[in-house]
């Protein structure tokens, strides 16, 4: 996959099947679209290419949101390539940009840089400044300009009443399940692994603590998942606590910690990925380092259930 970081990058492109958006969580929803003109762009003799947009608009236009991502950039990048998209152009979202007239937009980035012979959109779409751009707007000015506009119906899109806001909802309330079956994949959360208090090892239970995480990327509610550790020796099965620790030191930042299964190695400082399969339990406060301990064991056997071990 092509991938271009701005529109001044982008040379020598041309014969191009594109559709647009922000794809936050690259969902059914999303691949449905992407994989039609994938195929269409095979059927045809074109490329396959999609524009997205970093950062999220929300973040532009409304500084003090609490907007969070389902996918980062460079997770929607991963998925995309994937898939089998031919070309990802990532505008870099401005204030300015954001003013581009629906006109502009078609003339510089649609037809000039990427030489549009189809133009897929959704059935809701609106561009450019004051959204004055819409499906009759592009398909008239397809017509005098030698590309294709094609509609996605709305039911095509929300056959199974999937959307972003949906699978963010079931990320916050810990319902693993759902988010999985919107997904077409388990939830991912990826950062570095830092030094904690080492008390996991003093209750058998040693810890991968999880820092440096996309501060906009938007963390599960607090408990304990059974999930999936991609590290740089492989997969490995896990329990994994998101939480503020209050059997050990009650605290007001969240900390995420995975206790890696028959696992002992060192892996400071090393990123790794977590996909998260089931929620076992909310966070609990015990009375003794021997409860949580007990408490462990049976969320181990849960986990291991979970994924089926």
């Amino acid at each position: 996959m092509q991938i271009f970081r701005d529109l001044e990058s982008v040379k020598h492109v041309k014969d191009t099947i594109i559709t647009n958006g922000t794809f936050d969580g690259v969902h059914l929803g999303h691949q449905k679209v992407l994989k039609s003109i994938i195929q269409q762009a095979k059927e045809i003799g074109l490329q396959s290419t999609v524009i997205t947009f970093w950062p999220h608009p929300r973040y532009v236009l409304n500084p003090n949101t609490s907007f969070q991502l389902i996918t980062t950039i460079e997770e929607r990048i991963s998925l995309l390539e994937q898939l089998g998209v031919d070309i990802l152009v990532i505008i870099p979202f401005s204030n300015e940009f954001s003013q581009i007239s629906a006109k502009e937009y078609i003339d510089k980035v649609l037809i000039d840089k990427l030489g549009v012979k189809k133009f897929v959109i959704g059935y809701d779409h609106r561009f450019g400044k004051n959204r004055e751009g819409d499906f009759d707007f592009l398909a008239n000015y397809g017509q005098s300009h030698g590309f294709e506009v094609k509609k996605i119906t709305e039911k095509s899109i929300n056959e199974n009443t999937i959307s972003s806001t949906k699978i963010r909802e079931a990320i916050v309330q810990g319902d693993m399940k759902t988010v999985r079956s919107f997904l077409g994949r388990p939830y991912a959360l990826s950062g570095t692994v830092v030094q904690g208090d080492k008390i996991g090892r003093e209750i058998g239970y040693r810890t991968a603590n999880i820092g440096n995480i996309d501060k906009r990327k938007l963390i599960p509610c607090n408990g304990v998942y059974a999930v999936i550790v991609h590290t740089n020796r492989g997969q490995h099965y896990a329990m994994l606590n998101i939480g503020t620790r209050p059997t050990i030191h009650q605290s007001d930042k969240v900390s995420i910690e995975a206790h890696i299964f028959d696992f002992e190695e060192e892996i400071y400082e090393e990123n790794i990925s977590v996909l998260f399969i089931e929620r076992i339990r909310g966070e609990q406060k015990f009375d003794s380092l021997e409860e949580l301990t007990e408490q462990l064991d049976h969320d181990k056997a849960k986990a291991m259930k979970a994924l089926s071990l």
